[in-house]
């Protein structure tokens, strides 16, 4: 039996069919070759066109096809994973009316701000987990404000996955994730927070139908079918953010259990029981995949924006020739520490563990006579992972503490200077995964579908592909830390 998982990302799609009966993944294909751009028209701005997310998606289906055979005829359901916080906005007749406002983009931060203060900070944490900040409803509040005709145009508005589905099938659902996500959910009164809709101004009609995360969101069309080939008829079954959809893949569901992802941006992201939040907005609370009302399940989630974009920036600057295993290996061959090069990676917009301050990135203490190409390749890994301790310590200041952390074994943690420096610096073993997110939006689809009767039998079989412990090196990292976090107090 077979499931198609779709994971979009910010500069990829990755699609997959999962055959559930041997949890294997029979095809997958990546598209497009060269990364998505984000369009920045103004600094710190950030943006995508929907219309491109669905041109890759319908383009990658042809070469999926194309690897899969039979198998692509037979798909039962259909999951989607994506990027998280991001705004689309359509008319009545399902156009487009302007470009995604995406994760990263910084624009809304005051407007955020002043809804924090007006409705007030304590009510604000108590019933949305969350400061308003740069999510996506602050980001529909700067449309009204600065496009106000466009606005006025507006039917619905929707998460880049509610997009995806909806061009599947004509439909548009959300859920209470994705409306968490978005700063709209009150989960006090357990219904679209009027707070915000009022201070806003925003009607209730701009929401679409809220339906369960493991839910059917709608059939492909006839007309998507004769396109993509796929068959007229197969629900989408799941719907997810990236790093939700990340924590499934990797079987977190349960409170005390951590997963983590080093791609475009960075997260560490923990499930409690409990309604908690952080006094500053530091860290960030979404509903999870299985979350209820009954049994709340809270995604405790830490975002770093400046990751593997971060090594990628580095990766066209400074080594056009090498790939990324080449970098690796040169950053292997220098000590820890970088002899005392520091690289702050904060050049993606505002980081909310930082207090929604936009810092820059920062490469400090070079030495011309010291520092080679591959000082900074390695400098830029243990920045990234210093800034990870940094933000577990907001983590530990609201009294979670993991025990384990489970990861996908991609990204920046193919890199072994980056995996063991983040599992030295936070002193917490690290176990490796080879899933993926279209893995993880196929599996969350197949229960979606009621294949799975459980989200136990889902995961029965997976087990780590590898562990790695932290090392009995602390002096090397403490100095590490102890240089990188006075870099950091430069700029605070």
């Amino acid at each position: 039996m077979f499931i198609l998982g779709i994971d979009l990302g910010t500069s990829f799609v990755k699609l997959s069919i999962y055959n559930i009966e041997n949890q294997q993944t029979i095809a997958a294909v990546t598209f497009p070759e060269t990364e998505v751009a984000i369009e920045v028209l103004h600094p710190d701005w950030a943006e995508q066109d929907p219309e491109i997310w669905w041109k890759n998606i319908c383009d990658g289906l042809q070469k999926l096809q194309t690897k899969a055979g039979e198998a692509y005829k037979q798909i039962k359901a259909i999951g989607i994973a994506y990027q998280m916080h991001g705004l689309v906005c359509v008319d009545a007749q399902q156009n487009v009316l302007r470009k995604s406002i995406i994760w990263c983009d910084s624009r809304s931060i005051d407007i955020g701000n002043q809804a924090f203060a007006s409705i007030g900070k304590e009510k604000c944490l108590e019933h949305l987990l969350n400061s308003p900040g740069n999510f996506t409803a602050s980001k529909l509040k700067w449309v009204k404000e600065n496009e106000p005709d466009l606005f006025e145009k507006i039917d619905k508005i929707m998460l880049p996955g509610d997009f995806i589905a909806m061009k599947f099938t004509g439909e548009i659902t959300t859920s209470i994730a994705a409306l968490s996500e978005g700063i709209f959910w009150d989960f006090k009164t357990a219904t679209l927070s009027k707070d915000i809709l009022e201070y806003y101004g925003f009607s209730e009609n701009l929401i679409p139908t809220i339906q369960e995360v493991f839910s059917e969101h709608g059939r492909i069309s006839k007309k998507i079918a004769e396109t993509t080939g796929l068959k007229e008829g197969i629900p989408i079954t799941y719907k997810a953010g990236d790093q939700p959809n990340n924590a499934l893949s990797l079987n977190v569901f349960k409170p005390g259990e951590f997963a983590a992802t080093a791609g475009t941006s960075g997260v560490i992201y923990g499930i409690s029981d409990q309604l908690i939040y952080d006094s500053k907005s530091r860290i960030n609370s979404f509903a999870h995949v299985n979350h209820t009302t009954q049994n709340p399940r809270i995604g405790i989630l830490l975002n770093i924006n400046g990751v593997g974009i971060a090594n990628s920036w580095i990766k066209k600057i400074a080594s056009k020739d090498l790939n990324y295993e080449q970098m690796n290996h040169a950053a292997a061959e220098i000590p820890i520490g970088s002899e005392q090069l520091s690289f702050l990676p904060f050049g993606n917009g505002a980081e909310r563990m930082l207090e929604n301050k936009i810092l820059q990135a920062h490469l400090d203490n070079i030495q011309f006579n010291v520092h080679k190409p591959a000082h900074i390749y390695r400098s830029v890994q243990e920045g990234i992972a210093c800034a990870f301790k940094y933000g577990m310590k907001v983590i530990l200041e609201n009294g979670i503490t993991p025990k384990i952390i489970k990861a996908a074994y991609a990204n920046m943690f193919l890199s072994e200077v980056f995996a063991q420096t983040f599992v030295n610096l936070l002193e917490i073993p690290v176990e490796l995964y080879k899933v993926d997110g279209s893995v993880g939006s196929a599996i969350g689809a197949a229960y979606g579908a009621k294949i799975f009767t459980s989200l136990e039998e889902a995961f029965q079989n997976q087990s780590p592909n590898n562990i790695i412990e932290p090392q009995k090196k602390p002096i090397a990292y403490e100095n590490m830390y102890y240089q990188w976090e006075h870099s950091l107090s430069k700029y605070l």
